[in-house]
């Protein structure tokens, strides 16, 4: 146990010290090292620009040989997160058959974020809506910024 939490330790002080592009990395718990807390500002140029995201990471007591658990806490409209207050994304690098235990959160967290800035509508968790991202984009965008404005406004 003593090297998992040595490994998330470094891994969490990496990530808050430099932490990926639009991110602030902090834990739920002070006493709790394998619960996240990750803010994301929707990347420049996106129709998620402007929202400002919450979401979890959950590492596993058998972190790193099994993948961590990452969710949105502020509901996105997206082809690859369920449409819910569960925000499960579908992410090939945190399927078991893909995870690998050289694989760091860092690179989970900049693929969620590469997610927003190009969604994969081939591997969807929501059909209708990466449907409507592949045929109707100008819908898909009025959508997105619907839902970054009724949920992922920054509380100022």
């Amino acid at each position: 146990m003593a090297a998992s939490q040595k490994r998330i330790t470094k891994e969490l002080q990496e990530c808050m010290d430099l932490p990926p592009a639009g991110m602030t990395i902090s834990l739920a718990s002070d006493s709790d090292l394998s619960k996240w807390d990750v803010v994301l500002a929707g990347p420049p140029g996106t129709p998620y620009a402007g929202g400002v995201y919450s979401i979890t990471v959950t590492l596993p007591a058998e972190y790193p040989f099994k993948a961590p658990q990452v969710n949105f806490a502020t509901r996105i409209y997206h082809p690859n997160v369920t449409n819910d207050s569960l925000g499960n994304i579908c992410l090939g690098l945190l399927k078991p058959e893909n995870w690998k235990p050289a694989s760091r959160v860092r690179a989970v967290l900049e693929a969620v974020r590469q997610l927003l800035v190009e969604p994969n509508p081939e591997d969807p968790l929501e059909t209708r809506i990466a449907d409507e991202y592949k045929n109707n984009r100008p819908e898909f965008d009025k959508n997105v910024k619907s839902y970054v404005a009724r949920y992922a406004k920054a509380s100022k």
